[in-house]
């Protein structure tokens, strides 16, 4: 029977993000066929019953602002993360303490772009926003340098290719004389100014201000807050 490593399994399971899983087993909590695993890498069989004790696990998801020049994750020698901003003086809203180390970015947002950034230690809401079947919406304000024609509006909302494959629909509408609001329902690497790009407008600025039923708002840049992600 094929087998594969337990974390993975669990991850596609949306039980739980990897690295969560490996901490998990780490810690005594995970069994698979009620065996007590606590070596990563281990491997199990596709079917296996895994179980694991969550009765301490903080599952809470939080919108941050992101400024510009912030790594989502990954941060490169030089620059700040995302993570680096959940702390109390940056919190906008007040509740019990979060642990910034068991968040995990949900959907990146590149280094020149800013707003709304989700971050969870629940591993079920990553696999649902940013797996590649996902059908979540995500809103951005995008300014570009010089006048919007028409015909690359329509460009814009469906017919484009990026990476050898054709994009899904997307919303486009007029934000402003210089500005654009885009909805999309996939996120492919540098994926909006690439199709600016492909329709020969240059973008100045851009800004997410929706993921699902997340908006926003009226959250401070550089603040953050708690929030309830719903499918």
């Amino acid at each position: 029977m094929e087998e594969e490593r337990v974390s993975k399994i669990m991850a596609r399971r949306g039980l739980c993000s990897r690295r969560e899983a490996e901490r998990y087993m780490a810690e005594g909590r995970v069994r698979v066929n009620g065996v007590l695993i606590t070596e990563q890498g281990t491997k199990a069989p596709l079917n296996a019953k895994i179980e694991f004790d969550s009765a301490k696990l903080q599952r809470v998801t939080v919108a941050l602002n992101k400024p510009l020049g912030i790594i989502s994750n990954l941060p490169q020698k030089g620059y700040r993360e995302a993570r680096d901003l959940i702390t109390p003086e940056n919190r906008y809203d007040q509740g019990d303490p979060i642990d910034p180390a068991s968040l995990h970015v949900v959907g990146r947002l590149d280094i020149n772009s800013k707003g709304l950034l989700l971050l969870s230690s629940d591993g079920r809401i990553a696999q649902t926003v940013i797996a590649a079947d996902s059908e979540v919406e995500k809103e951005y304000i995008v300014r570009c340098a010089g006048p919007i024609p028409e015909r690359a509006i329509a460009k814009l909302r469906f017919g484009l290719w990026l990476d050898g494959e054709p994009l899904k629909r997307a919303e486009v509408d007029r934000a402003g004389d210089h500005a654009l609001s885009m909805v999309l329902k996939e996120g492919k690497n540098r994926q909006i100014r690439r199709m600016c790009e492909l329709v020969g407008l240059e973008v100045t600025s851009l800004k997410r201000v929706r993921i699902g039923n997340i908006q926003l708002g009226s959250l401070p840049l550089g603040q953050w807050m708690v929030v309830s992600y719903k499918d």
